[in-house]
């Protein structure tokens, strides 16, 4: 029986098979684009109250993780910045590689294939209730650590207190809540027993 306490869990699910060896290459494409898509549209949701904006991007990104595994969360981001070469899906009008060498929010975009891997990595072994919340904040360390040191060195500003104030401290509660959410949606997906 699964508690809420629980780092691991035995229960086989339904959802289980987008991040299985068994999942077909047909569903393994639809996962990896449809989170692709999903960062995209979570981009355009977006609120700028300075340099680094408020977006529901990151709901995409911890979800890949969570939901499709490792790989092919981290090919899902992959994908989704790729998209952004050629299509304004960043947060904001800026695309293409101009924007990727200059922005000051390029940390975050690159941030998000390799937080979407912390998390599926974590999540592989703790798939629990308080696992996925745990693995949700291995992303989410992952993914402001290359965005905040991107944002300090991009933006010029001369103390790392005022980078790390305005590109992590002000997305706590936010992220916090975001993590919870992804958290929740999963363990709840999770319910869906596989026969």
């Amino acid at each position: 029986m699964d508690t809420i306490l629980n780092l691991h869990s035995n229960r086989a699910s339904t959802v289980d098979i987008l991040r299985s060896r068994d999942a077909t290459i047909t569903l393994q494409i639809v996962g990896i684009v449809g989170f692709a898509l999903l960062t995209a549209m979570g981009s355009q949701i977006r609120l700028y109250v300075w340099e680094v904006p408020f977006t529901l991007q990151t709901l995409a990104v911890y979800g890949s993780g969570l939901f499709l595994g490792w790989r092919n969360g981290l090919l899902a981001q992959i994908l989704y910045l790729s998209i952004g070469l050629f299509l304004p899906v960043y947060a904001g009008p800026e695309f293409g590689i101009s924007f990727l060498l200059s922005g000051f929010t390029v940390g975050y975009l690159i941030g998000f294939p390799f937080a979407a891997m912390a998390v599926g990595f974590v999540s592989k072994n703790w798939n629990g209730p308080i696992g996925s919340v745990l693995s949700l904040l291995a992303g989410s360390i992952v993914l402001f650590t290359l965005g905040v040191t991107w944002l300090h060195y991009a933006a010029g500003h001369t103390s790392w207190f005022h980078s790390i104030d305005i590109g992590w401290l002000r997305f706590v509660g936010v992220d916090m809540a975001k993590i919870l959410l992804v958290s929740m949606v999963y363990i709840g997906t999770r319910r869906f027993t596989r026969k």
